[in-house]
């Protein structure tokens, strides 16, 4: 019981640590790094409970693994706001804007 119990301590640290952020525009969405940390700690203190082992040490160790995960697989999309649209650029270089409809639109430079 007390392995249950740990379990969903570190699942609800684990949900309130992958919390939304909001950037200037109003759009709301969770870092890669912090929901890596989130599902890593889960899946740490998961493990630790199922192996008898310390559900703690398992949530720590699966939150920095997740977060080093997510933090080398984060969108490192640029983007610049000019006259009122918001321009996306591609790795190399082309840029794009989504139109209504959330379509990926290539710009002519």
């Amino acid at each position: 019981m007390n392995a249950i119990r740990n379990s969903l301590l570190a699942l609800t640290a684990a949900v309130s640590l992958a919390a939304c952020s909001t950037d200037q525009y109003g759009n709301r969405s969770a870092s890669r790094p912090l929901a890596g940390a989130g599902i890593g700690a889960a899946g740490g203190a998961a493990v630790g409970a199922l192996t008898g082992g310390n559900v703690v040490a398992g949530a720590a160790i699966g939150a920095a693994a997740g977060a080093v995960i997510g933090a080398v697989t984060d969108d490192r999309n640029r983007y610049e706001d000019r006259d009122g649209y918001r321009t996306y650029y591609e790795s190399n270089g082309r840029p794009y804007r989504y139109d209504r409809n959330g379509r990926k639109r290539y710009v002519r430079r």
